[in-house]
């Protein structure tokens, strides 16, 4: 069985989508267990209770993925 994850969203940065459901796909900032907060992309309910698996990205992968993205056709 998994441990209690704690988090604290810092900062939610964008909203990208929204499912029928309420679901949001979301970039946040956010503090894994009282660790360095890391750029975070996945889904979350609507009250924030429960969310999908997802991508935690530094700083540096968020803006590696950024310089990819931009020079992607």
């Amino acid at each position: 069985m998994l441990a209690d994850v704690k988090h604290d969203i810092i900062e939610t940065i964008a909203v990208l989508s929204e499912s029928p459901k309420g679901w949001t796909k979301e970039l946040n900032l956010i503090s894994w267990n009282g660790r360095e907060p890391k750029y975070d992309l996945r889904d979350w309910a609507p009250n924030k209770d429960k969310m999908g698996k997802g991508v935690t990205l530094t700083k540096e992968e968020l803006l590696t993925l950024q310089g990819i993205l931009a020079d992607w056709e």
